[in-house]
């Protein structure tokens, strides 16, 4: 990397540290500009900008750039011409970070362990040139030889291995990046003499975080140009033209700015000709009185050691100073503070216009000087508290010394027992032996047992090995039995699944038989009767009761019966073939389906709304979970509602008065789940506990009191929570919070619109099925009414009834409108091949009975019938809420004038109309 040699040093040089680069080297008089390239020093310096600042005033700064060779450092300051530098960059440490896809050309980064310095170069060149030479400098700084008194040799071995190393450094970047030639004008001595970039403010170049640097620059730039005037030098005169010879003695080198009050720990050098005769800014420093030392008596008058003192002496003053004039800065700040504050509220009570305000004002004075006295009061009590506590904390302190003397001295006593042992042992070992018959008897005894010992201790080895060999061989027989026994569990589950599937198969089949044989003369129906009642009543009784294999049971886990005892023998023949099938989908799923379900149950230990949660509820909550998870869901629709002892209270209140609606609970409670043995069983506790929920809702619910259908509502809420207190909240949460208002009035508003909803969404869901209805003038609502009423509780099989409660209990009632949808596709090819209006009624009597696969179910309510937003909801409901008012209120109209032209006829009745009975009265 060439460079055009630099004759004429810059104010810079000046200003640098004395150990940076950019302090020339001595050359022989008269010959320093006829150095060759590799002789002259480099000095790397010059203007870039800086990012940095806070507030208003961040962003770029010109700053004035120099090296030093000695610590490796980067100083920068505002010019070229400050006294002091701002601050420094460490880059023996530093990487180098060039900003390709930087908003700015030129932009490049140093990063230190500490920070990261953000630099703008004034062209791209110009960046590679410093950041080329940076990696230069930072690689001689590592790889320099340490410094040799100076010598001729010393010098000569010097130079050469360092122009070695800059020829390797040259050498290693040729391979990567080609050297970048040296930018005219914008680095070096030439950089310097350029003038200060302009800013847009002169407050925006002004570094606040060294205002101390900045005052010392500034006064001293003062101070030298008055110096300047006095002694009548004009500007740019060059000391060196008017023939000022420099001094052949040594010139000491100036202490580094950085470190003030420190010496210099450098020995002194020779200092260059062209640093006696550089920039006009020399003289003014040279006849100021702040810097005697710069002065040409004291070179001639005194002696090198004389020198140094004077310097260091002249350090110290300095040093001095530059603290008074800190502190007097700060003095003067704070004054400056107190005076501004005190103009401040002395332009508000001059302003004032009035003695009003003015006494306002006098008194906001007197309530801050009250608020600084208790603030000096808490002060001091927060004071005498500490003070307090550290007086406890020396106690404690000195508690703690005492115990650590004292377990000092324990030690010490220990350490003497030992020596005393150890002593009486050394004693011991030097008395004369035992005579040797007893010697010899003690060591044969010993010597026996310690045989004994080892055999011992070789048989339990033995035993161990031996032991752990059959832990773990009867570890492996153990995990393969358990491995068996589950394939097992689950071969038999898998095949009374099929057993389930071919049974309720044989008795469809017996079924079609008997539907086609009919009433044929002959011994074949009487044969497929018997087979029939056969089919019924065969259990397997013969399987083991271990393994569980009948096929179903009589009651499900709460107390629903599984094969309703009906009378008409195709529904007893029905009702058979849905249990096997149900059983068969249950077995089937328990392993794939059931215990992973269960096991993320069991790890739910906390309750939150969420779409996990969601999705849970929809596949349905294990029984075990049940009660607890809709003890949650209930308190989360009453819990502004709840408040303790309300139940109590609503039960002593029906006992003092009876409601009128106790009579029709009364007559409802013999009809609530006839196939439950829990509401059927005279010793069931289940019929009190529905009776007093029933009693209390119609005393918490006046305008509603009790409905039909309220009771089985509440009777499924009692089987599942087991408490009549949790079940009586949630027929709360689902009267007056889940469903909508007048659900259950008199004229069962709500109700009717929500059939009116469903109607729409069939034909919007299932267009063939609502069509194949319309022809055959099929009223679903007679069907589905009962559906929305209690819930699907008397429709659907208990597995498949509970699962749809777990999620209409978190979701509302679009989960109803699903399921409702859901069970006219599930059944939908069924009910196209029915072409007469009386068998559809009739299979839709009893064909939610016949749902068995509660999966399949779910995945066409929660998928197939997407998408199902809850605002096209509450639309159809408000649209039909507003044809169906108009109706009644038509109705009531109608039946008003009814009742008005019934009475202006009046109720008189002709003679030939007369009854009997009334002729004899009048005769």
């Amino acid at each position: 990397m060439e460079n055009a040699p630099e004759c004429t040093p810059s104010p810079a040089e000046f200003t640098q540290p004395p150990s940076s680069a950019s302090l020339a080297e001595v050359a022989p008089p008269g010959d320093s500009c006829a150095q060759p390239l590799d002789t002259v020093p480099k000095k790397l310096c010059g203007y870039l900008s800086k990012f940095g600042g806070k507030g208003p005033i961040k962003g770029w700064k010109y700053r004035w750039f120099f090296y030093d060779e000695s610590k490796c450092h980067l100083y920068y300051s505002r010019t070229a011409q400050d006294a002091n530098p701002l601050d420094s960059i460490d880059l023996s440490s530093a990487v180098f970070d060039c900003k390709a896809n930087a908003e700015d050309e030129g932009t490049f980064e140093v990063k230190t362990p500490n920070r990261v310095i953000t630099l703008k170069a004034a062209t791209k060149q110009a960046m590679l040139y410093w950041l080329q030479q940076l990696q230069m400098k930072r690689w001689e700084f590592h790889n320099s030889p340490p410094a040799l008194p100076v010598t001729p040799a010393a010098g000569l071995s010097g130079n050469g291995s360092t122009l070695h190393l800059k020829l390797e450094q040259e050498a290693e970047l040729e391979e990567f990046l080609c050297p970048v030639k040296t930018p005219t004008g914008l680095v070096g001595a030439a950089a310097a003499l350029q003038p200060v970039p302009a800013m847009p403010s002169a407050l925006q170049n002004i570094s606040l975080k060294h205002l101390g640097t900045e005052i010392q620059n500034t006064m001293h730039n003062i101070r030298g140009n008055k110096q300047a005037q006095a002694t009548g030098h004009g500007p740019l005169v060059d000391e060196s033209s008017q023939g000022v010879e420099p001094q052949s003695g040594e010139q000491p080198l100036i202490s580094d700015p950085s470190t003030p009050g420190k010496e210099s720990e450098e020995s002194p050098k020779p200092a260059p000709k062209s640093f006696l005769s550089s920039s006009p800014m020399q003289k003014p420093k040279r006849q100021s009185n702040t810097f005697p030392f710069f002065s040409d008596g004291l070179a001639r008058s005194r002696t090198a050691q004389e020198k140094v003192a004077a310097l260091e002496q002249q350090v110290l003053m300095l040093t001095e100073e530059l603290k008074s004039q800190k502190e007097l800065v700060i003095i003067l700040h704070k004054a400056l503070e107190a005076a501004q504050q005190e103009k401040r509220e002395s332009s508000a009570y001059l302003s004032a216009t009035e003695d009003k305000d003015r006494l306002e004002l006098v008194r906001h004075k007197v309530r801050q000087i009250a608020e600084l006295s208790q603030r000096v009061e808490a002060l001091e009590q927060d004071r005498e508290r500490l003070a307090h506590e550290s007086g406890l904390l020396e106690q404690q302190v000195q508690a703690l010394q005492q115990h650590v003397q004292l377990l000092m001295d324990k030690n010490q006593a220990k350490q003497q027992v030992i020596c005393k042992l150890s002593q009486k042992l050394t004693e011991d070992l030097a008395q004369p032996e035992q005579p040797a018959s007893a010697a010899n008897g003690d060591f044969l005894s010993q010597q026996e047992k310690v045989e004994h010992l080892k055999d011992d201790m070789e048989a339990y080895r033995t035993q161990n090995r031996f032991l752990n060999s059959e832990i773990h061989q009867v570890t492996k027989i153990w995990r393969k039995v358990a491995e068996k026994e589950k394939a097992l569990l689950t071969k038999c589950a898998y095949l009374q699944a099929r057993n389930c599937q071919v049974e309720s198969k044989y008795l469809a089949g017996l079924r079609r038989l008997q539907e086609a044989a009919g009433a044929e003369a002959g011994d074949f129906p009487e044969l497929l009767q018997q087979l029939i009642q056969e089919a019924l009543q065969w259990e397997a009784g013969e399987a083991s009761d271990s393994m569980e294999l009948r096929p179903i049971s009589e009651y499900d886990a709460y107390g629903f019966l599984t094969v309703p005892d009906y009378e008409v023998e195709d529904l007893k023949l029905l009702a058979k073939i849905q249990a096997l099938e149900v059983r068969s989908h249950h077995l089937l799923a328990l392993e794939t389906v059931e215990r992973p379900l269960r096991e993320r149950w069991a790890a739910l230990t906390e309750l939150v709304p969420s779409a996990e949660l969601k999705q849970l509820l929809r596949a349905g909550v294990p029984r075990e979970h049940r009660p607890r998870v809709w003890r949650w869901l209930v308190h989360r629709h009453v819990q502004h509602l709840y408040s303790p002892g309300c139940y109590q209270e609503l039960l002593a209140r029906g006992q003092t008065c009876q409601h009128p609606a106790a009579r029709q609970i009364e007559l409802d409670l013999n009809r609530t789940f006839p196939t439950n043995k829990h509401f059927t069983c005279p010793t069931s506790s289940f019929p009190d506990e529905l009776r007093r929920v029933l009693l209390a809702f119609s005393w918490q619910n006046p305008t509603i009191g009790y409905c039909q259908g309220l009771n089985r509502l509440a009777a499924i809420a009692l089987l599942v929570l087991e408490d009549e207190e949790s079940a009586f909240w949630c027929l709360v949460a689902i009267v007056e919070t889940i469903l909508p208002a007048e659900y259950y009035s008199k004229t069962l508003t709500a109700s009717q619109v929500d059939q009116r909803v469903l109607r729409d969404l069939l034909s919007e869901k299932l267009p063939r099925l609502t069509a194949h209805l319309r022809q055959h003038h099929i009223d679903l609502s007679l069907i589905t009414f009962n559906w929305f009423l209690v819930v699907f509780a008397d429709s659907l099989i208990s597995d498949i009834l509970l699962q749809v409660w777990d999620a209409f209990l978190y979701e509302g009632t679009k989960v109803v409108f699903r399921y409702a949808l859901a069970i006219f596709k599930y059944n939908e090819e069924e009910i196209l091949r029915l072409q007469d209006s009386l068998e559809i009624y009739q299979y839709l009597r009893f064909f939610t009975k016949t749902i068995c696969d509660s999966r399949k179910l779910m995945s066409i309510a929660f998928n197939d019938m997407n998408p199902f937003p809850m605002k096209q909801l509450r639309q159809l409901r408000a649209v039909h809420r507003e044809r169906l008012e108009a109706e009644l209120r038509e109705l009531e109209l109608l039946k008003a004038e009814y009742l008005q032209r019934r009475a202006s006829r009046g109720r008189a009745v002709p003679e030939s109309c007369v009854s009997e009975d009334e002729g004899e009265g009048d005769g």
